[in-house]
């Protein structure tokens, strides 16, 4: 017999296959997808995303190498997706406005450590403070650093930045507090608005655009207290305010990840400082350019705060539906790439705390979701650091639990990158020298193999177009004592060059992941008249180190690398 339909149950039969096209429609356009969601989206969709990084209106400069999400995922500007996992290096939050640590060793033999260590990213905290008129770093001992003396908090950064490029590591820059004095619930104080904020984050932005060492922006430390999610209150909602800070770096460079934080709570659910993204489920942080979100949750253990999961009679296995539940899910439904952001503690053993730790990597391994650990310093007071207290010996136990998670290397393809080759040579002038009587650079060699190298047949070549013969050339300081290094001018005409400056080394074995840290040489017309080094084919008058194609690297007098005039 056939049944009777009602009006109503035409009306119901026609929104039910509505929805139905809907839902097909946006789940085939969906950019949602990777990870362990993959499979939500379709394979010509996941490379699309993958071969179109930026969706912006300018391609990306210079070839360089910047980031971009898909889904759950994180790609490299050739497709090639990438896991990041790192280390935060705190100080310039701090009164010392630097990083900690340079008091005991040279900043360079740290960044040479770390990326011997196999971390791939430094997150480095910073307050407003470095952006204050004369901020001046302290702490530093400049026996030991020498290169930096004189130089402000910001020059120091864009050293730390520079020297973290020339060891093929990246950086994540973390806006940790708005003043030295402490950190606050909001992204704003009475005293530091969110204009300021905004601005300064603008600043950076425009600062490191077109070097792609630098991947972005972690907006702000830990939003705890008042802090909303999705309440559209223009004071205390922290996705708004991430979306404006976000679309205003986006303004000025395009190209970064914009990593946000959580709050500590959402209702009656308390989480950590930082920690709680249970709100992006129903309102993600959206901006106008897409594909560049990554959230960044913070967890702790049991030594940090005694949280109820810790006490359940079913810990540590009931702890993945914690985290699940929290911040896991995101990448999960491939809502967006998660990079935890924060974690670490001084046990890693048998106890609540090691207990803790070891399931929190497991998770993350498990998921293949990026992490960066707190923190490379050991003056941790709560979690100590990935080094111990002398600055120097690593913490075997932790980095034996991290080690096996690590990401592979980030490469940095944009201006000033790597040389070709396993040796790589880095160049800067000391300040503008046009219309002189002497002109000086610095030049470092970094060896970016496991394997220790032996520099007696290595040479570098600084063309110059005036009389060779009427040159004269000393080498002012070198960090590994003048002893091992000279410097000679020959004569030899190459294009529209006179002759080069041959710099050599002497009984200098190179160590694996290793550099000759500066050397300082200076130049000048034997009559001490004056001249025009912009003549100069391998002269450039940036200040700041970077790879210098002009500078020739040689051995047994065969370029190795670098161009001839």
């Amino acid at each position: 017999m056939r049944s009777r339909i009602t009006r109503r149950q035409q009306i119901i039969a026609m929104l039910v296959a509505l929805l139905v096209v809907v839902s097909s429609l946006i789940a085939l356009n969906s950019w949602q997808g990777g990870g362990k969601g993959g499979g939500k989206i379709t394979a010509n969709l996941a490379a699309q995303c993958q071969r179109d990084p930026a969706r912006i209106p300018t391609p990306t400069p210079g070839g360089s190498n910047y980031l971009h999400t898909c889904g759950a995922e994180i790609y490299d500007a050739h497709g090639q997706p990438v896991r990041i996992t790192g280390v935060s290096w705190f100080g310039f939050e701090t009164a010392n406005k630097a990083p900690d640590g340079l008091w005991a060793r040279n900043w360079q033999t740290i960044l040479d450590q770390l990326a011997a260590l196999g971390y791939n990213t430094i997150r480095l905290p910073f307050s407003d403070d470095i952006f204050q008129p004369g901020a001046r770093p302290s702490g530093i001992n400049y026996l030991l650093n020498p290169d930096l003396q004189g130089l402000t908090s910001l020059q120091i950064m864009d050293r730390i930045i520079a020297g973290a490029r020339q060891r093929g590591l990246r950086i994540l820059l973390d806006r940790h507090r708005p003043t030295s004095a402490g950190q606050t619930d909001l992204w704003y104080t009475s005293t530091r608005s969110e204009a300021q904020w905004i601005a300064e984050w603008k600043f950076l932005a425009e600062r490191y655009r077109g070097d792609d060492t630098v991947i972005g922006a972690d907006l702000d430390n830990e939003p705890r207290g008042p802090a909303t999610w999705g309440t559209n209150d223009p004071r205390t909602d922290w996705r708004l305010a991430a979306q404006r800070a976000g679309n205003a770096i986006l303004s000025v460079n395009p190209y970064w990840l914009i990593f946000v934080e959580g709050i500590e709570h959402i209702g009656n659910d308390w989480y950590w400082w930082g920690g709680n993204l249970a709100g992006v489920a129903d309102a993600p942080v959206i901006l106008n350019i897409p594909n560049r979100v990554v959230y960044s949750p913070h967890d702790y253990g049991p030594e940090i705060y005694p949280q109820g999961w810790f006490k359940d009679p079913t810990f540590p296995n009931n702890l993945p539906s914690v985290w699940d539940r929290h911040w896991g899910y995101i990448a999960e439904r491939g809502i967006a790439p998660v990079v935890l952001g924060e974690f670490g503690g001084r046990s890693v053993g048998s106890d609540a705390e090691g207990k803790w730790q070891r399931a929190l990597v497991a998770y993350l391994a498990q998921h293949h979701w990026g992490f960066i650990s707190w923190a490379l310093n050991p003056d941790s007071g709560d979690t100590g650091g990935i080094l111990q207290d002398d600055w120097l010996t690593v913490n075997s136990g932790k980095q034996n639990l991290y080690a096996p998670g690590l990401g592979a290397r980030i490469s940095t393809t944009g201006p000033g990158s790597t040389a070709t080759g396993s040796l790589e040579v880095t160049y800067h002038a000391n300040g503008g020298q046009t219309s002189t009587n002497s002109v000086s650079f610095t030049v470092s060699l970094f060896n970016h193999t496991g394997l220790p190298m032996q520099l007696s047949n290595t040479t570098l070549r600084y063309w110059i177009d005036g009389d060779a013969d009427s040159t004269g050339v000393s080498v002012d300081w070198a960090a590994l004592g003048t002893s091992h290094v000279s410097a000679r001018v020959v004569s030899a005409h190459q294009g529209n060059q006179n002759g080069y400056i041959e710099i050599a080394f002497h009984d200098v074995i190179l160590p694996a992941y290793g550099t000759t840290g500066p050397i300082l040489i200076r130049y000048h017309r034997l009559d001490w008249g004056p001249f025009d080094p912009s003549r100069d084919f391998s002269y450039a008058s940036f200040v700041t180190d970077r790879a210098w194609p002009r500078i020739g690297l040689y051995q047994n007098g065969r370029l190795l690398s670098g161009v001839l005039p």
